[in-house]
């Protein structure tokens, strides 16, 4: 019986870090706007940013893949699949993942598409490759890379998104095993009640390019995220339960980075021990996609997590989507 396991994780994010006391004073001068409690809430102190013209959502993936296949001792020609997630494409002709098919000097036989499912992309795709490996014979290792230029859409008159986003990428390699690790299980949730409030294009794709519609920045309107929370506890209960496990036998809980405050909600609800989470969103800002992958690779990297341990990864994608997977590394 075959199985699908993480072999690696790499991660990679611009120079330049950027704190809150810029984004303080930021909107302070401009909206005379205290935004203090709003970053604490979101857990910020620092996030990484491009802040140059030879930098891109594509350029962040392709060092990212690079790294992980080095760190693998692993080549493009290896690779029998290569997804790439993202909500900002710097091309939609041709794909991303043909780009970095031809960045890592990948075969010919290699399978390539972009993904999107908002911040929940990587997280589907990673669930949607280890499902289809299992299934084709042939796909025996796959790159999953996740990348979002998030800085380049945010508003500088919107804090929720110009002082909470970063910008990064993260990579995984999967790879076919005999062993019995690697994934379980994965489960969804999904209800478009907030499918109004996070919009891009602001009035839709073909209105902004005929000159109808406002297409520079994202529109986030406020709404209560917490609408997610209660669907959140049930899947990740029903997960564990139908795997016969219990959340204490979970080594590391890999959320999304969104927001710190929400991270407490779930850590106090589901009695999560604090050495079982792993946050970094106040060093990296939030960088959508590749979220809960850089909480991964933080945690390997502090060696909370060894091979064999239970890891669940959850994250939630605009409108709203709901994903957790669990994976023994």
């Amino acid at each position: 019986m075959s199985y699908i396991r993480i072999k690696n994780v790499a991660i990679y994010h611009p120079e330049k870090s950027v704190s809150n006391d810029f984004y303080l004073k930021h909107f302070q001068e401009k909206k005379g706007k205290n935004i203090q409690n709003f970053l604490n809430v979101m857990g910020r102190k620092e996030r990484y940013l491009i802040d140059n013209d030879e930098e891109n959502g594509l350029t962040m993936g392709i060092e990212a893949a690079r790294r992980v296949l080095q760190k693998a001792n692993l080549s493009g020609k290896d690779m029998d699949m290569i997804v790439f997630s993202t909500q900002i494409p710097e091309t939609t002709y041709p794909t991303n993942a043909v780009l970095v098919h031809q960045a890592i000097e990948a075969n010919n036989h290699t399978i390539v598409l972009d993904s999107n499912a908002n911040c929940a992309g990587m997280l589907v795709a990673v669930d949607q490759a280890s499902r289809y490996m299992l299934s084709n014979p042939y796909v025996k290792k796959a790159l999953i890379v996740g990348s979002d230029y998030n800085s380049l859409l945010s508003s500088p008159d919107d804090e929720i998104t110009y002082a909470n986003y970063g910008d990064a990428a993260a990579a995984v390699i999967l790879e076919k095993t005999e062993e019995n690790t690697g994934f379980i299980d994965s489960i969804y949730y999904t209800d478009p009640m907030h499918q109004e409030f996070i919009n891009y294009p602001v009035n839709g794709l073909s209105k902004t390019l005929k000159g109808t519609g406002n297409g520079r920045y994202i529109k986030w309107l406020p709404f209560d995220a917490s609408d997610s929370l209660p669907p959140t506890y049930n899947m990740i209960n029903q997960i564990l339960e139908r795997n016969n496990l219990k959340v204490s036998d979970i080594k590391s809980y890999c959320f999304s980075q969104f927001a710190l405050g929400n991270i407490l909600k779930i850590q106090e609800n589901l009695k999560i021990e604090d050495k079982q989470i792993t946050y970094v969103g106040d060093r990296f800002g939030y960088t959508g996609t590749s979220s809960p992958f850089i909480a991964f690779h933080e945690a390997i990297e502090t060696d909370q997590i060894q091979r064999g341990d239970y890891v669940l990864f959850w994250t939630v994608g605009a409108g709203f989507e709901l994903i957790a997977i669990l994976f023994k590394y």
